[in-house]
């Protein structure tokens, strides 16, 4: 199994070298398009600079012939029968009439014509740009036309030199994600050297890490972790039975974490490596993709907001601010942001307009959790009923045994049976935390496979 510093660098190099390969395959057409563009329009202005310095036919080839060693472009003037008269880089006697030119006609009815085609007359591709001038009363054409593989040379070497800079780009950037990859390296080697240390030894031990938020928080709970377990061994002889407790309770901690967040990350993982494996997937795919994607990263942000806010609570380090609020509207928001969630489910409100000094916030989470479980574990109707004595959220679903109701609000408890699994066994630990700081409590009535009533009660 690769390492994730490696894993950072081969996704990063796949990437890149896609991004470069598109990126110079459109750059050449597009850039190509322009040079071809501007040589028109350096040739159009060249053919007016031109048509202000013949106000006769008198002397016409040698005014066409400077005029191509200053410019250096073919130059042909046409009458209005198509004869050639005058032309820079041929003998006008031996040339064909030219009234039927593709560019001709074009300049004929238009402001003036243009095409990239092969000359007969001198064996090359060239680009043609053509503009009529009235000269004496009379129509005549004036086209100028500039060798392709003059102007290939030219683009070629522009392209060269736009490839050199991205090329320079794309190196700074791989060596500035190199960078970051051994930085990543270097932190997860830490923490897996202080996991270590952990094991073999039963002193506190303590690791920091400044270079990201994520990886702050990691350091911050092990060292708390190595802290505890100092403590807990300090008075392993005193507190033996405590300390099988906490062994479990970290047993569970990992166990909930690795099975809550393997699915949306196997799921992030799976749908990533599909989106960039298949660079012709379908557009409606690629959106239900992206959808699975942001949906799962939410999850997993959810579970992690969770955990430190159960963390917080326990450590009474989480401040609330109590203010009057009405529970109806609390809810009735609520509901309406899990029918996003869950459109093809009822959820029925009713309720008396029960105003109460509580923290709006840390109240929706509690209440938000109780209809979540609800929906989870039940297909039918859920209700929720507020009355001045409580709050109740009902389902008819698979419900609990009556031997685990008491210990569904112990942190990281989790009922294997039924599917019920409390998600990673913080959701009623939160709960029960959060009606705690209201004086509030949790009362939990359910029959298995019948339903369950979950009720806060003031």
């Amino acid at each position: 199994m690769l390492k994730l510093h490696d894993i950072f660098l081969r996704k990063f190099l796949i990437l890149f070298t896609a991004i470069f390969l598109v990126m110079a395959t459109i750059s050449y057409f597009w850039i190509k398009n322009i040079y071809i563009e501007q040589t028109k329009i350096d040739l159009l202005h060249n053919i007016d600079l031109f048509a202000l310095q013949i106000n006769s036919l008198e002397k016409l080839d040698e005014k066409i012939k400077n005029a191509n060693k200053v410019i250096g472009s073919r130059i042909t003037v046409i009458n209005q029968n198509g004869v050639v008269i005058g032309e820079s880089d041929e003998n006008k006697n031996f040339m064909d009439n030219h009234l039927n030119r593709t560019e001709i006609l074009k300049s004929k009815y238009n402001k003036f014509g243009s095409i990239v085609r092969y000359s007969d007359t001198l064996k090359k591709d060239f680009l043609y740009v053509s503009k009529k001038q009235v000269l004496n009363g009379e129509d005549y054409y004036i086209r100028m036309a500039r060798d392709l593989e003059q102007i290939d040379e030219e683009y070629i070497y522009m392209t060269v030199k736009i490839a050199i800079l991205f090329v320079v780009f794309i190196g700074i950037f791989f060596i500035v994600a190199l960078k970051i990859s051994k930085k990543v390296q270097y932190e997860t080697n830490a923490i897996l050297d202080f996991l270590n240390n952990l094991i073999k030894q039963n002193k506190s031990l303590k690791i920091e890490s400044t270079y990201s938020l994520e990886f702050q928080n990691i350091t911050k709970i092990l060292t708390k972790v190595s802290e505890s377990l100092s403590k807990k061994d300090k008075q392993k002889s005193k507190y033996t039975a405590k300390l099988k407790l906490s062994n479990r309770q970290k047993d569970d901690i990992i166990s909930a974490i690795s099975h809550e967040f393997k699915n949306p990350i196997a799921v992030i993982s799976g749908y990533s490596q599909t989106l960039l494996d298949d660079k012709e997937l379908n557009a409606t795919i690629r959106d239900k993709f992206l959808e699975k994607i942001f949906s799962n990263s939410e999850k997993l942000t959810n579970m992690i907001d969770r955990l430190r806010l159960t963390i917080k609570l326990d450590e009474g380090k989480q401040p609330y601010t109590f203010i009057k609020t009405n529970l109806k509207s609390v809810s009735k928001n609520i509901i309406d942001d899990l029918k996003v969630t869950y459109p093809s489910r009822d959820i029925i409100l009713d309720a008396d307009d029960i105003v109460m000094q509580i923290d709006e916030t840390m109240m929706s989470i509690a209440i938000t959790n109780l209809i979540e479980n609800a929906l989870k574990y039940s297909q039918d109707t859920v209700k929720i009923t507020i009355t001045k004595k409580k709050l109740s959220v009902s389902d008819t679903g698979i419900g609990v045994n009556s031997k685990d109701i008491s210990k569904l609000t112990d942190k990281f408890y989790r009922v294997s049976n039924n599917g019920w699994n409390n998600s990673m066994g913080v959701g009623l630990s939160l709960v029960s935390n959060i009606l705690n700081l209201h004086n509030f409590t949790l009362d939990i009535k359910s029959v298995e496979n019948e339903g369950s009533t979950f009720s806060i009660v003031f």
